[in-house]
């Protein structure tokens, strides 16, 4: 009975010894938290996986190493939660990886192709990161990646906008790319899609319709890209589009160009028609003769006069404001002219051309001047608009007529007692 109860005891012994190296224990080559489910093997120099790594890890970072391929050897972890195999000399994403997974860095490896095989089977997956790598192609199934928010293929090779993207994503990276052209119904039914980075890329054009659908874009990139802003077929859709937008876009196409497909343009009316320099040069567009003659009382509120300038050469098309799409003159202009607005200078904050109460001693003038310089081709193709003070002087006012009759009325009323006082 004694001996029974011996050999029993040394059985446990061994086992309390034994079983924790059998169900794994935190490697010596890696740092373990959180009762060794979350482990971090980074920057080891390692080619293969480490010994002693359980299987109900949650986290497993294998970033700065040097595995070449990691096919079926992470399909046990079926708990996994987070998987970073980022800077690796990795071809592919590893085959089979857990479907419990979600999220998926792959980043600076040596992807040429993402197959749809490596996405399939990951419904949980949120954060898909290929970027720095050399993906030419990129095959996603939409209706396996049910859960994919973050997708990051910047810093590749791709030329079209992959396609089959899944519906729920909110946010894209295809910048650093080779990128130049999107396919018809790649970016339809993405209703949720909040951000989209297309900078550096080759595109000279956006197609009809491309972006119309992107009802929740929040933010957009579109700078560093070729764009054709003297092509009047294809651009114009990308260019009104950035005008129509609730987005913010960094980066607006043709931005400090001139637009020659803005006289073909549809006039709409736009947030910038209430600023100052819109009023200021929708007034100065009118006839002269059209404006009331001012009055002594509201002589200091406005005044509009035109100055004579030499006739230059023709002008073939319209001038452009900057900053519209519309254009100031329509039809030719054989000679230039300057009109000046004296608007007053009313307190700080206010922000229109309405004239205030009571004189202003330091009047605002807006010049704008209309036709073809003679140093034509080195100045930008649009109106030249610029904003100065000037200090009002007695000498510049020009007396009225009925200032004249008084001053005549006076001269007799003097004469006239001087000759009463000679008599």
């Amino acid at each position: 009975m004694e001996y029974q109860i011996l050999n029993s005891s040394t059985c446990l012994l061994v086992l309390l010894v034994f079983i924790p190296t059998g169900l794994g224990i935190c490697p010596s080559s890696c740092k373990c938290s959180g009762n060794d489910r979350n482990v971090d093997c980074s920057g080891r120099n390692l080619t293969i996986l480490p010994q002693g790594l359980q299987d109900n890890l949650t986290y497993l970072n294998l970033s700065f190493n040097q595995f070449v391929d990691l096919d079926h050897q992470l399909t046990r972890f079926t708990n996994l939660r987070t998987l970073d195999i980022s800077n690796n000399w990795l071809k592919n994403v590893p085959a089979h990886l857990p479907k419990s997974l979600w999220e998926l860095y792959a980043t600076n490896n040596n992807i040429k192709v993402l197959q749809k095989l490596d996405t399939a089977y990951q419904w949980n997956l949120r954060v898909l990161d290929v970027s720095r790598n050399m993906v030419e192609r990129a095959v996603l199934i939409n209706n396996t990646l049910s859960s994919l928010k973050f997708l990051n293929l910047s810093s590749n090779k791709l030329w079209t906008v992959p396609t089959n993207m899944p519906y729920n994503i909110e946010t894209v990276d295809l910048s650093n790319n080779f990128l130049s052209q999107i396919l018809p119904g790649t970016l339809v039914r993405l209703q949720h899609l909040t951000s989209l980075y297309l900078h550096n890329n080759k595109f000279s054009y956006i197609p009809d319709k491309a972006f119309d659908q992107l009802s929740q874009l929040q933010e957009i990139t579109l700078y560093n890209n070729p764009w054709s802003c003297s092509d009047n077929q294809n651009i114009p859709y990308v260019l009104q589009w950035v005008q129509g937008t609730a987005a913010r876009v960094v980066g607006a196409p043709c931005a400090d160009l001139p637009w020659p497909w803005a006289s073909a343009a549809p006039a709409q009316p736009t947030a910038l028609d209430s600023s100052p320099m819109i009023k200021g040069t929708k007034a100065a567009g009118r006839e002269a003769s059209a404006a009331p003659e001012p009055t002594k009382a509201t002589k200091t509120h406005k005044q509009f006069k035109a100055k004579d300038v030499p006739r230059l050469a023709t002008q073939s098309h319209p001038a452009l404001f900057p900053g519209t799409d519309r254009p100031l003159l329509h039809g030719p202009q054989e000679a230039a002219a300057t009109r000046t607005i004296l608007v007053q200078d009313s307190t700080a904050g206010n922000a229109s051309l309405a004239p205030a109460t009571g004189p202003s001693t330091t009047p605002m003038t807006l010049s704008i001047t209309s036709g073809m310089p003679t140093n034509y081709s080195k100045m930008p193709q649009s109106t030249s608009t610029t904003f100065r003070k000037e200090e009002a002087t007695p000498s510049a006012r020009v007396p009225s007529r009925a200032s004249r009759w008084q001053m005549g009325l006076l001269c007799l009323a003097l004469l006239h007692a001087a000759a009463l006082a000679m008599d």
